[in-house]
Parts: C-alpha cells; sequence; structure tokens
C-alpha cells in the first residue's frame, strides 16, 4: 500500500497527540506554528522494524522547493525514531497546513549540512542548546516532495 493511503498513528505523547490532531482537523490553521515564525509540519514514516505508519510534528525550514527538518529529538544522545525509520526507508508523507504531499527524505551532506543548521536555529534557536545537551551532530534531513 502507498504511504500517502496508510493511516497513521500519532504520538503516543498527549500533549503532541492533541497538536497532531489539531493541525489535522484544521489543516494547519491550529497547530501550525509552534511560536510565532516557527513552523510546524506533520511527517510521516513507515516504522523500519513494525512497518507501523507513525506521523510526528516538527518545525520547519524551507530550501527552495525542499523543505528541511533536524532530528534534534530535544537533545537526546541518540536519533529519534522517525529519523531512523526514514534512514531505512527514505519514502515519507508532509503535510504542511492542509497540503499532504508525498516526498523523499535525505540527510544533508558536510557543507549542505552547516548551511541549512544555520537556517534553521534562525527559524529555533532552541536548536543550539539541544546540540550541545545532545553530544552528537545532529543530523538536518532534507525533504523533497514529488
Amino acid at each position: 500500500m502507498n504511504l500517502i493511503d496508510e493511516t497513521p498513528v500519532d504520538p503516543g505523547n498527549e500533549w503532541v497527540a492533541d497538536h497532531v490532531r489539531r493541525y489535522v482537523e484544521s489543516g494547519g490553521a491550529d497547530g501550525g506554528e509552534f511560536a510565532p515564525g516557527v513552523p510546524v509540519l506533520l511527517l510521516t514514516t513507515r516504522g523500519r522494524r513494525s512497518g507501523t505508519v507513525r506521523r510526528t510534528p516538527l518545525v520547519f525550514g524551507r530550501d527552495g522547493d525542499d523543505y528541511i527538518v533536524v532530528a534534534s529529538f530535544n537533545g537526546a544522545p541518540k536519533d529519534p525514531d522517525w529519523f531512523v525509520n526514514l534512514a531505512a526507508d527514505p519514502e515519507v508523507v508532509v503535510q504542511v497546513g492542509p497540503e499532504v504531499m508525498p516526498g523523499t527524505a535525505r540527510v544533508a551532506g558536510p557543507a549542505e549540512r552547516e548551511r541549512l543548521w544555520a537556517r534553521m536555529t534562525a527559524i529555533s534557536p532552541g536548536y543550539e542548546d539541544a546540540a550541545a545537551k545532545a553530544g552528537r551532530q545532529i543530523p538536518v534531513v532534507v525533504i523533497s516532495t514529488q
């Protein structure tokens, strides 16, 4: 079955699940920003082991036609599950506002990452604190939609 046609499982965290529900019900009008000027998209990936389709709200930026997200996991020392899942299967679904699009994700290369990291920390300066706390280089992901 095509990822875009499957019903995703939303996060188990009640606050995050509520955010996703409001985003979906309102077409992004409610929940489309974490804070003023900090836009949010919904990223859907397939579980690498379970095959379960899961949806996650993430801060995003743009680079031309591409969407940019950061695998910060709030400064945890490991990568978030959504990132590990897309590394195993780069086919994703992105919802930005009311628009739902299939896409392909890839990790930004070193020079590209540096440029995109600066763009994303300008949108959400908390990524710098997350990077210091994580003790790892936080991946930056580029999503091209079709």
